[in-house]
């Protein structure tokens, strides 16, 4: 965590109220929800940094071809319908691409759901003393999750597809977390610093707590990454993805454990 808070201590930002906004988010379009946040003063994405993700993602599509594989025929199996999900996503100064994952809802799944949860957190954020831990939306039993799909979310299996938008540029190996627009539409000002920077598949939020940081926390960090990024860093980031990921499989699954018997309990009160 040091080097979480060397880092955020130059990204300390301008909480300044968003504009209100006359349309109704869910009336807009993709594009129009991202015209607002032009225009960005974007840094090219540097070349020590597009042949690290050249050269990692091209070796990982090929080490990771049989689990590709194995994921594809489980989803198959236990869910109509196709293997990946694409969603358009916010990338590099602004500009809208396709994010592709393995597929972990139902095909009808609800999606409004979400697009209120991350509304609702964000403005909570903008307000003093209002922010808590983000938890997942998907914590608790969620029936648009498929049959395995939690597993793969909580592994990050389900975003391997992922490499292929490294491989294309559209994302790095190291960097935020692209977001969906009706989540940029909320942003304060200084927090659309973090799309001055390509979005990646892992980062510094994700390796510093992630679900246990706030929301304002995780722009903080997103922001500082995109302030002292270098060779150096990317690769300490890599490979601390691992043994965060394992830890947070650890943490998730325990509470997941500790809510079961507590409901259990509960349920065993009632009947006295």
């Amino acid at each position: 965590m040091s080097m979480s808070r060397d880092l955020v201590s130059s990204a300390n930002g301008s909480t300044n109220s968003a504009s209100a906004r006359q349309v109704p988010a869910r009336q807009l379009t993709s594009q129009q929800l991202v015209q607002g946040l032009e225009p960005f003063f974007a840094s090219p994405v540097p070349r020590w940094k597009r042949a690290l993700d050249i050269v990692g993602s091209g070796v990982m599509l090929i080490v990771f071809s049989p689990t590709f594989l194995l994921t594809a025929i489980l989803i198959k199996v236990v869910s109509p319908g196709p293997v990946f999900f694409k969603q358009e996503r916010v990338g590099h100064g602004g500009n809208l691409f396709f994010c592709w994952k393995f597929r972990t809802m139902k095909v009808d799944a609800d999606t409004s759901v979400h697009a209120d949860y991350v509304r609702a957190m964000i403005k909570k954020g903008a307000n003093p003393g209002g922010e808590k831990p983000m938890v997942k939306l998907d914590f608790d039993d969620d029936s648009r999750i498929i049959r395995f799909g939690r597993i793969l979310r909580e592994s990050g299996l389900d975003e391997l597809p992922q490499l292929i938008n490294v491989l294309r540029g559209e994302m790095s190996l190291v960097g935020p977390r692209p977001c969906i627009a009706y989540e940029a539409q909320e942003y304060l000002p200084w927090q659309r610093q973090r799309f001055d920077t390509i979005p990646g598949l892992t980062g510094l939020w994700q390796v510093s707590g992630k679900n246990k940081t706030t929301f304002t926390e995780m722009m903080r960090l997103d922001i500082a990454y995109e302030k002292q990024k270098s060779f150096w860093l990317d690769v300490k980031l890599l490979l601390r993805t691992l043994p965060a990921v394992l830890d947070q499989i650890i943490r998730d699954q325990s509470s997941l454990r500790t809510a079961e018997l507590t409901e259990h309990g509960n349920a065993e009160i009632l009947k006295r």
